[in-house]
C-alpha cells in the first residue's frame, strides 16, 4: 500500500461504465466547484437540491451559492434526517416537490446529504418523468466511500432495508472531505466501517495500512483523502465489472446480510446506524467463516480488534436495547435475513471470508448452521 499523496489537488476517480461513465471528485473544499462542473456537464440545466434539515443548516447555502456563481437556478427540498424519511411517505413528498418545482428530463436532481438522502433522491430521480439525471454530493464518510457510488438507489419497506429501488447511476459525484469536519464522531466511525470493508473483502495491504493510519483518517489528515480515494477506486472497479450485481458486486455486501437484519430489528433507528450494523455484520461474517473452517480464527479476531479500536460496535450485545424483544431472537433475525436481496429461491447467500483480503460469495448456506451460530452469539458464546 502506497503512502498518502501529500497534495492539495483534487483526486478524480473514474467509474468506467461506457457512455454512462462519470467522475468522483475527492478533495477538501471541492464543493465550491460544483456549479462549474454541472454547467460543463449540462449547460442550461436547472437543479433541485434534496437534503435533510441537519445538512441544510451547514451546507445548503454554500451549495446554492456554488450553483448560482455558475448561473444555475436551484430549488430546495428538505426532508427530516434519518432512515424514517427513506420510505414510501418520504418518496411521495420528494417526488411531488420535484414535480411542483417543474424539474424536467433535461434538468438535474442534486442529492446533498448522507446515504439516506442519496438513496431517496436517486430513486426519486430514477422514476421522475421515467428518469432524470442526478448528482451526488455526499456529506458523510459512509456516503462518500459507498452509497454515492455505483447507482444503487431505493427506499426501505417495513419488511426490510432497500427492498424497493432501482439502479440509476449519477452523472457526477463531488465528495468534499471538508464537510466531514461537521460530522458527529459516531457517524464518522459508522462510515469508517465501509472503508475497512474494502480492505477486508479484497485488499489485505489496505487493511494493514488502515490499522496503522486510522487515527489520522479520523483527525482529517492526509490519510483521509487517501482512504476515501482508495475505497472509491475499489468500488468503481467492481461496479465497472458488474453494475447490476449479477456476480462480483455482491462481494460489496460483506457484513450486510447480518447488518440489514439488525437494522430492521432496531426499527431503522439511531439505535444502530447502518455502518455500525455493517461492523457487527463483518465480525459475524468473519466468525461464521472461522466456524466453517474457511478463515483462521486469528484473522477473524484481527478484524474484530481493528473495528473495536476505531470505536465501532463489534458484538450483538453492543447494540442499545439488546435485550428488547426481537433483537435477541435468532429465529426473528433469520426471518429478516430471508428477505435479503441476495436470497435466491429461498436459499441464503452470504459473503464469507477465506482470508483478510479475500471474500467469496457462498450460495445455499445451510440455514440451520446460521441459526445455531446466531444462537450461540446471542447467548454470548464464542
Amino acid at each position: 500500500m502506497t503512502a498518502p499523496l501529500k497534495t492539495s489537488d483534487a483526486i478524480t476517480v473514474d467509474v468506467a461504465l461506457g457512455d454512462r461513465a462519470y467522475d468522483i471528485i475527492i478533495g477538501r473544499d471541492v464543493l465550491g466547484s460544483l456549479g462549474e462542473r454541472i454547467a460543463a456537464l449540462r449547460p442550461g440545466a436547472r437543479t433541485a437540491i434534496i437534503t435533510d434539515r441537519n445538512v441544510a443548516r451547514h451546507w445548503l447555502e454554500r451549495t446554492e451559492a456554488a450553483l448560482a456563481r455558475a448561473g444555475i437556478a436551484s430549488s430546495r427540498i428538505i426532508v427530516e434526517e434519518g432512515e424514517g424519511s427513506k420510505g414510501y411517505a418520504g418518496l411521495e413528498k420528494v417526488s411531488e416537490a420535484l414535480i411542483a418545482a417543474k424539474i424536467e428530463r433535461n434538468d438535474l436532481v442534486v442529492a446533498l446529504g448522507g446515504g439516506v438522502v442519496g438513496d431517496l433522491a436517486g430513486f426519486a430521480a430514477a422514476i421522475l418523468r421515467r428518469g432524470v439525471d442526478f448528482v451526488q454530493v455526499p456529506t458523510t464518510l459512509l456516503a462518500q466511500v459507498d452509497s454515492s457510488v455505483g447507482g444503487k438507489t431505493g427506499i426501505n419497506s417495513p419488511q426490510g432495508k432497500n427492498l424497493i429501488g432501482a439502479f440509476h447511476q449519477p452523472v457526477l459525484v463531488v465528495a468534499d472531505t471538508a464537510v466531514l469536519d461537521t460530522l458527529p464522531l459516531r457517524q464518522f466511525r459508522a462510515g469508517y466501517a465501509e472503508v475497512a470493508k474494502y480492505g477486508v473483502l479484497g485488499d489485505a495491504a489496505f487493511f494493514g495500512w488502515l490499522e496503522a493510519n486510522h487515527a489520522d483518517i479520523v483527525k482529517g489528515g492526509p490519510a483521509r483523502e487517501h482512504a476515501i480515494a482508495t475505497s472509491c477506486r475499489a468500488k468503481a472497479a467492481i461496479v465497472a465489472r458488474d453494475e447490476r450485481e449479477t456476480g462480483d458486486r455482491a462481494l460489496l455486501n460483506l457484513g450486510h446480510t447480518f447488518g440489514h437484519a439488525l437494522e430492521a430489528t432496531t426499527g431503522f433507528s439511531d439505535r444502530l446506524f447502518h455502518g455500525e450494523g455493517v461492523a457487527i455484520g463483518m465480525v459475524l461474517a468473519a466468525e461464521f467463516s472461522a466456524s466453517l473452517g474457511m478463515i483462521a480464527p486469528s484473522d477473524a479476531a484481527r478484524i474484530e480488534r481493528h473495528l473495536a479500536e476505531v470505536g465501532l460496535p463489534t458484538h450483538l450485545q453492543d447494540i442499545a436495547g439488546f435485550a428488547q424483544e426481537g433483537l435477541a431472537d435468532a429465529d426473528a433475525l433469520m426471518a429478516l435475513m430471508a428477505q435479503d436481496k441476495k436470497v435466491r429461491r429461498g436459499k441464503l447467500t452470504f459473503i464469507l471470508l477465506e482470508a483478510i483480503g479475500r471474500a467469496v460469495i457462498a450460495r445455499d448456506v445451510d440455514a440451520a448452521l446460521v441459526r445455531d451460530f446466531l444462537g450461540a452469539r446471542l447467548a454470548g458464546d464464542k
